[in-house]
């Protein structure tokens, strides 16, 4: 079989979500054939992703166009690096373990955390965790695992995560007890208070992991309804059509799919826009928030104020 076939047969089943058995109808090759073929070219997309997920400039050196060509964010976040966010994908696991992977969804799910940059590409990705568990534990263990390799912002460098994590230094989260979410903007005029305007400007700009979930999902349907494949393989093909995602955008001129959710009037389904629960402060976390974050936040803030008031 040539490798032309066997991605063929892989990009199939990921991007239709279809089983074994329709790949041996279409492609002519028995189900042993099928299976081991997709596991090789999975393994391979897994060796690619320790180029494709990660920075494209790991010292964070150069400001993202993104930022500096929309007066909404420039100056104000000029050293804005990214977003942080969770999402859900539906898995397959055994019946006496189902409790643990049942979350608000209703069905089972693993909850995985990704960071991304303003070129919606994925630059970090921890996968596998249970449904249930809780954003902020996810992201604990990123920052703390040293062997994860997580891309830490450098002094003065900063990520956009929301109110359902902790926000230690480098990290910069919304006003809590105020108004976030775009839709609940559109759906009134005007701002309530200061602190609901930097929440406007915080949130449209770390949308920006949102719709990059939403362009992953909606090209891969393997994501919305899994194949009973071992968990460690699910876990894998998160990876892996990552992977694929970021190839795409950073080879391909023209994107049906990036340039659907690139316009900002494209709504984003429910189920693509995550909201993470409110950070219970009993958990024991190593992460702990920092007061000097709160205080590069309210400058921020006072920053665009000021620039609203002159204009």
């Amino acid at each position: 079989m040539g490798v032309e076939e066997m991605v063929a047969m892989f990009l199939v089943v990921v991007g239709n979500g279809v089983g074994n058995r329709m790949i041996q109808e279409r492609f002519q090759h028995s189900r042993e054939t099928v299976s081991r073929h997709f596991h090789r070219v999975l393994r391979a997309c897994l060796k690619l992703s320790m180029k494709y997920i990660k920075p494209e400039d790991p010292t964070f050196h150069d400001c993202h166009s993104k930022i500096k060509n929309d007066q909404r964010y420039w100056p104000f976040f000029k050293n804005v690096i990214g977003a942080i966010n969770g999402t859900h994908v539906s898995c397959v696991v055994n019946a006496n373990e189902q409790t643990r992977y049942i979350g608000r969804k209703g069905y089972p799910t693993q909850n995985i955390m990704a960071v991304c940059d303003w070129n919606m590409c994925f630059t970090f990705v921890l996968a596998g965790w249970e449904g249930t568990a809780h954003d902020a534990r996810v992201f604990d263990q990123a920052l703390t695992n040293v062997n994860l390799n997580f891309p830490h912002p450098p002094p003065g460098k900063y990520y956009l995560v929301d109110s359902g994590y902790p926000t230690p230094i480098g990290y910069i989260g919304p006003y809590r007890c105020e108004r976030y979410h775009l839709p609940d903007f559109r759906r009134s005029n005007g701002f309530a208070n200061n602190n609901e305007v930097f929440n406007y400007y915080h949130s449209s700009l770390r949308c920006t992991i949102e719709r990059t979930f939403g362009v992953w999902k909606n090209r891969f349907a393997i994501l919305r309804c899994m194949p009973k494949f071992k968990f460690q393989t699910q876990v894998q093909i998160v990876v892996a059509t990552m992977t694929i995602h970021n190839f795409i955008r950073r080879n391909a001129e023209i994107d049906v799919d990036f340039n659907l959710y690139e316009d900002e009037n494209t709504t984003i389904h429910h189920d693509d826009y995550h909201i993470s629960p409110n950070l219970d402060q009993s958990q024991v976390l190593n992460v702990a928030s920092s007061l000097e974050m709160d205080h590069v936040r309210d400058s921020i803030r006072n920053k665009i104020i000021e620039y609203k008031l002159k204009t």
